[in-house]
């Protein structure tokens, strides 16, 4: 790509986004602050990943949208696999292409890949079903500090999406045992076992969620806990 091309797609990537940014403004729901969530001093998603792949001895690791490989060439493990549609990993395809034609098991899977809700909640149900009974998939972006960072469409450049949604949908679901770490823009974490604290919203499409109830639930909704509890309910 010449200059100048890459100068105009800079600009059309700015102005799609202040564009965004001003429609949420006037026509979406109203900023009520900033959480003031601070992960400056929290683990890294490297160093969580690693610490779980290492507590458990897991030999495979799957990870969905793997972009600049910024955790993809960083996790040590026997056998990796890295799905992504632009760049990065080892596969070049989208997870629902994956998922179709997959027939492994993996011990850890990360899911890093399409920030919205309808996406992430796909790719939560795949990897399950790809899933070893002891087995654990990890999720980005969990936990958005304002309104602006979730927002669909995109109006912002560090952007979480609406990732906490389907963490919320599936703390409901009594057969897997979801939490949030507080690190790294939140590690949500979903382990395939029993519910040991089910969340009861009567909810019957996820996807209407509003950010104000996120905002004055999200520890309760969310399930946060440090990564210091996270290492210890791992083998429970």
């Amino acid at each position: 790509m010449n200059l100048k091309k890459k100068y105009l797609r800079l600009f059309e990537s700015r102005f799609l986004l202040n564009f965004n940014l001003f429609f949420h403004k006037i026509f979406k729901e109203k900023d009520i602050g900033s959480l003031n969530l601070d992960f400056g001093d929290k683990p890294s998603r490297e160093f969580i990943t690693q610490s779980i792949i290492d507590k458990k001895n897991f030999k495979s690791y799957l990870e969905i949208g793997c972009r600049d490989d910024d955790l993809f060439s960083k996790i040590n493990c026997r056998k990796k696999i890295g799905v992504d549609p632009v760049s990065g990993g080892t596969l070049r395809m989208t997870s629902d292409n994956f998922f179709i034609k997959n027939s492994e098991k993996f011990d850890c899977i990360f899911i890093d890949g399409l920030h919205k809700y309808h996406q992430v909640k796909k790719d939560i149900i795949n990897s399950l079903s790809s899933l070893n009974p002891d087995g654990i998939v990890l999720l980005h972006d969990c936990l958005p500090d304002d309104i602006f960072k979730q927002a669909i469409p995109r109006c912002k450049k560090h952007w979480n999406g609406d990732v906490w949604k389907s963490i919320v949908e599936f703390r409901t679901n009594p057969e897997v045992d979801v939490y949030t770490c507080y690190a790294d823009q939140g590690i949500g974490v979903i382990f395939n076992r029993k519910n040991r604290n089910l969340l009861k919203i009567d909810k019957k499409d996820f996807s209407n969620l509003k950010f104000k109830d996120y905002f004055y639930n999200y520890k309760s909704w969310m399930n946060v806990i440090s990564f210091d509890k996270l290492i210890k309910i791992v083998d429970l």
